[in-house]
C-alpha cells in the first residue's frame, strides 16, 4: 500500500461530525469536516458574533519532560527557559538556513512542557524532537482530542464548567476538571478572536462536546471558516504562507524571535539557523521578499498561487492565501512581494486570466484581533 492509498485517520468525533451533518473531506490524512448545514459564510459570521467550536484533533500533542526545556530552546527562537508555568508561547522550528519547518505552540505545567503541532507535519517535528532531545523524552499524547471554542461568547460558555476561566488571560494555560474530566486548557486561538483550546481524552472527547454544544450560543465549526477566520486575522497557514525556503524574518514574524535569543539577548543564538535569522533581523543580510497584507481594489478574490507583478508586468510577488473575508464583504489575501513593494499603500498587480487587477499592499489583521488580555 503506498502512501496515498492509506486509509484516513479519524478523530475521535468523528461520529459527531456525521451526526451534524457535517460534509467530511479528506485533509493531513484525516477525514475532516469542511462545513456543516450552516455553510461556511454563516459558519464563519457565527464565530465572529457568538461561538463557534473546531475539531483540531488531527493536530499533533506532545509531552515533554521539564528536562527537556534546554535541548527544545536549541530547536527554537524563543525563551523557554524562562516560560513561566502556566503560559504557552508561539514557536517555530527552524532549519539550518533559517527556514520553517513548522510552527506550533508550547505550554509551560508545572510537570512539564506540551507541544501543539501541525497535522501535516507531524511525524517529521516527532522525528526531529526524538533526534535532538532522545526518544525517551517526546511522549506522543496520541489517546487525546483537541477542540477550540471561539468567539465573543466562548468565555460565557466555558463558564458554566470552569471556576477558574475569570483568572485566565491570553496566552495562559491551565489543568481544568470540564464535565468531571481532567482537561488541559489554553486562552489563545487561530481567528483572532477570544477563544480556548481544550485538550480532552480521546474516550470523553464526545460527551465534553456534546455538553458544550448544548449551549444556543455555540455552532460546531468546520475547516472551511477556519482558514476564512485566520486570513482575515493575518495569521500563517503552514505550507501555504511559511516553509523551509521561509525564514521568520521574511514571513514577518521578527515578533517571535524572543529578545532573549537576539543579537544582543542574554541567550543569543543558540538555535539552529541562527546565523541566518539573526543575520537578517539585524539586517546585516538584505532580505528580499517579505509577507504582507494585499486588498484589492474591487470585489474578485485573488487566490493562492496568483502571480503578484508590477506596473511594468515584471513579477515581484506571489499569493500565498487568498480569498473572501465574510466579516469585511471584500476579497482578503497576504503573500511574498520583493522588499522595494512591501511598504504599505504600495499598488501593484495581480495577474488574473490575463488582466492586471491593482492590489494595495496593507497592514494586518484585516480585521482588529479580540484576544482577552484582562
Amino acid at each position: 500500500m503506498t502512501i496515498t492509498d492509506a486509509p484516513l485517520q479519524q478523530t475521535p468525533l468523528n461520529n459527531l461530525h456525521e451526526e451534524l451533518g457535517a460534509k467530511m473531506v479528506p485533509f493531513a490524512g484525516y477525514h475532516m469536516p469542511l462545513q456543516y448545514t450552516m455553510g461556511i459564510k454563516q459558519e464563519h459570521l457565527h464565530t465572529r458574533s457568538q461561538a463557534g467550536l473546531f475539531d483540531v484533533s488531527h493536530m499533533g500533542q506532545v509531552w515533554l519532560p521539564l528536562e527537556a526545556e534546554a535541548g527544545l530552546e536549541k530547536l527554537v527562537p524563543v525563551d523557554i527557559l524562562d516560560l513561566p508555568v502556566g503560559k504557552q508561547r508561539y514557536a517555530l522550528f527552524t532549519n539550518e538556513e533559517g527556514g520553517i519547518l513548522d510552527d506550533l505552540m508550547v505550554s509551560r505545567f508545572a510537570d512539564g512542557l506540551m507541544l501543539v503541532i501541525n497535522a501535516a507535519c507531524k511525524e517529521q517535528d516527532i522525528a526531529h524532537l526524538r533526534q535532538h532531545l532522545g526518544n525517551d523524552m517526546v511522549k506522543v499524547l496520541s489517546d487525546r482530542a483537541l477542540v477550540a471554542l471561539q468567539g465573543p461568547s466562548a468565555a460565557k460558555v466555558l463558564s458554566n464548567f470552569v471556576s477558574e476561566l475569570e483568572t485566565m488571560v491570553f496566552m495562559d494555560v491551565r489543568k481544568v476538571i470540564l464535565c468531571g474530566v481532567e482537561c488541559f486548557m489554553s486562552r489563545s486561538g487561530y481567528t483572532g478572536e477570544d477563544g480556548f483550546e481544550i485538550s480532552i481524552p480521546a474516550a470523553d472527547a464526545q460527551s465534553v462536546v456534546k455538553a458544550i454544544l448544548e449551549h444556543p450560543e455555540v455552532s460546531p465549526i468546520g475547516l472551511g471558516a477556519r482558514d476564512s477566520l485566520r486570513l482575515e486575522a493575518g495569521l500563517c497557514l503552514y505550507g501555504n504562507d511559511i516553509d523551509t525556503a521561509t525564514t521568520p524574518v521574511e514571513a514577518s514574524l521578527n515578533w517571535a524571535i524572543s529578545k532573549s535569543r537576539r543579537t544582543d539577548g542574554s541567550r543569543s543564538g543558540g538555535f539552529i539557523g541562527a546565523k541566518t535569522i539573526l543575520a537578517q533581523l539585524d539586517k546585516t543580510i538584505p532580505v528580499q521578499r517579505k509577507r504582507v497584507g494585499l486588498r484589492t481594489q474591487g470585489k474578485a478574490p485573488i487566490r493562492t498561487g496568483t502571480p503578484l507583478v508590477n506596473a511594468q508586468g515584471d513579477q515581484i510577488g506571489t499569493v500565498t492565501s487568498g480569498g473572501f473575508g465574510p466579516s469585511l464583504g471584500a476579497p482578503v489575501a497576504m503573500g511574498y512581494v520583493s522588499t522595494d513593494y512591501a511598504s504599505v499603500d504600495t499598488e501593484i498587480f495581480a495577474e488574473v486570466r490575463g488582466k492586471q487587477l491593482p492590489v494595495n499592499i496593507c497592514k494586518m489583521p484585516f480585521v482588529p484581533q479580540r484576544y482577552y488580555r484582562g
